[in-house]
């Protein structure tokens, strides 16, 4: 674990009021408050970026990473992926800006080649074995994968830092 590695976990669009819409208001501010909480990490040390690479928040997380770098080079981006071929089945304008942000990571780390059932769980934990803070935009919802992340963060002990998508009000625990 590094102590200056931060994960991303969240929900996909679909679970947002706004769908697929990124240029909804609720959406554009949320990513705002991410791209505050992700330079605020920066600032204090923060310099390694885990993205599960999913549709919805860990692409807009990676990209922040990415729109930060330009600025500060010591920034790196680790592409944390569950299987080849995560993408295969998103719509064309989501894989293009997934293989352009995959195309810019640092790195990519394949938990596993082939898709499996347990494939995005093992992802997930991986980004928190390898983590020393998650950066978790959760709605509360128990039986979901950003729920499970969240839990299985609290069980390791480490930093949590939760944004309501709705409120987009965060806390720490």
């Amino acid at each position: 674990m590094n102590l200056y590695t931060c994960a991303f976990t969240g929900h996909r669009p679909k679970s947002f009021p706004w769908g697929y819409d990124e240029r909804a208001s609720g959406c554009v501010l949320l990513k705002e408050v991410l791209a505050a909480q992700i330079s605020s990490l920066a600032e204090q040390g923060v310099m390694d970026w885990l993205s599960g690479m999913a549709l919805g928040v860990d692409l807009w997380c990676a990209q922040i990473v990415l729109d930060l770098r330009k600025n500060n080079p010591a920034l790196k981006l680790h592409a944390i992926l569950p299987c080849e071929g995560q993408e295969d089945k998103w719509p064309a304008s989501a894989q293009t800006l997934y293989r352009s942000i995959l195309g810019q990571a640092d790195e990519a780390i394949y938990v596993n080649r082939e898709y499996s059932v347990n494939c995005m769980l093992e992802r997930n934990r991986y980004m928190v074995e390898h983590s020393s803070i998650l950066l978790a935009v959760y709605n509360g919802a128990y039986r979901s994968g950003t729920g499970m992340t969240v839990r299985y963060a609290q069980k390791l002990g480490r930093e949590i830092i939760v944004i309501d998508p709705i409120t987009r009000a965060f806390k720490s625990e």
